[in-house]
């Protein structure tokens, strides 16, 4: 396959490196038709009906014994052992930010191609990244990041085989890193159960629960590095708002049950759409589909000269990413251009 003949305007190629970006996107196709449907992010588009929120939760600072319950909701959500081992944070991105600050600069090795923030982040706080392809290649780093399940294939392992590698990590005196941002709706069996020494997980509260603008993630870890993370955060680190909304949302396990069901539903459907379409389904989750096509450049133009932003990959023309539509409405839309 040809990729040189492939091109991406400046305006195209400015925010290539994450999705969400529909400012980025009105510059570049200013004809669109407005509302722009954003398939460019993996986030839930059923959001958690969010609960009433007392007004004190928004005029004054949040309390010890909330963060304390969300804590706990969180624990039992997640499997992990008990409150002592959740660290909430203002979004998982934040956690990303801050685990390689905790740590003298060293050497790192990411499973990729995955999250690109992983790799940068620890590069921006001086350690020696690289990426690697599998996880044998892992070893040999003081450090190691794996995502799980990968964005933006969807690739798991088993959970024997990443209790192994955190085993081996802790044994050496090194950390493994796992991020689980989208395990919640998924078939797959968390580490969250299994944290010991040398090991953080990462949860995203947002994706799951279609309630990204309200920046919550969590780090789960042992109580040790737990209260680093937590200290490195500082206090009030999450606002009230979030801590009732979080709890409100990890304690309803049905919904997150019914959530996992219909979601999955969602991308069968949104599968056999983009075969329909020409596109060849490589991964995903139940929150995303991504899918190569043989005329991936001007797909992506032709979707987004139709209102519709999905994701993009610099250095795989071919590839687009797709998050599912929210309603019927949506979903057409999708289609026609798709068709």
């Amino acid at each position: 396959m040809d990729h040189s003949v492939w091109r991406f305007s400046a305006q195209e190629t400015a925010a290539i490196a994450h999705g969400g970006d529909l400012g980025g996107l009105r510059k570049a196709f200013p004809d669109a038709p407005e509302p722009w449907l954003d398939l460019s992010t993996g986030i839930n588009p059923i959001p958690y009906p969010v609960p009433p929120v007392e007004t004190s939760a928004w005029t004054r600072l949040p309390e010890a014994s909330e963060v304390q319950t969300l804590r706990a909701a969180a624990a039992s959500a997640y499997g992990a052992p008990d409150a002592a081992h959740v660290v909430p944070a203002p979004g998982t991105q934040i956690l990303i930010e801050t685990l390689p600050r905790l740590l003298a600069p060293t050497q790192v090795a990411v499973l990729g191609p995955t999250y690109a923030e992983h790799a940068a982040a620890w590069a921006r706080a001086g350690h020696t990244v690289r990426e690697v392809a599998d996880l044998d290649a892992l070893d040999d780093a003081r450090v190691a990041v794996i995502v799980d399940p990968n964005n933006p294939d969807g690739r798991t392992f088993a959970l024997a085989e990443r209790r192994a590698l955190a085993e081996t990590f802790s044994a050496r005196g090194g950390l493994l890193v796992v991020d689980e941002a989208f395990a919640d709706l998924e078939p797959v069996e968390s580490l969250c159960p299994h944290v010991g020494p040398g090991l953080v997980v990462l949860r995203s509260f947002g994706k799951t629960y279609g309630l990204a603008g309200l920046r919550l993630g969590f780090a789960v870890a042992e109580p040790g590095i737990a209260a680093r993370i937590a200290e490195a955060l500082g206090p009030w680190a999450v606002s009230g708002p979030a801590l009732a909304i979080g709890t409100a949302a990890l304690s309803d396990t049905e919904w997150r049950a019914e959530a996992a069901r219909t979601r999955a539903a969602d991308a069968a459907r949104l599968d056999r759409m983009i075969v329909r379409g020409g596109g060849q389904v490589v991964g995903g989750t139940c929150l995303f589909r991504t899918a190569d096509f043989s005329d991936g450049p001007d797909l992506y133009r032709r979707l987004a000269a139709a209102g519709i932003a999905v994701r993009r990959f610099a250095e795989r023309p071919e590839r687009l990413r797709f998050g599912l539509p929210p309603d019927k409405t949506a979903w057409c839309r999708l289609s026609r251009v798709l068709k």
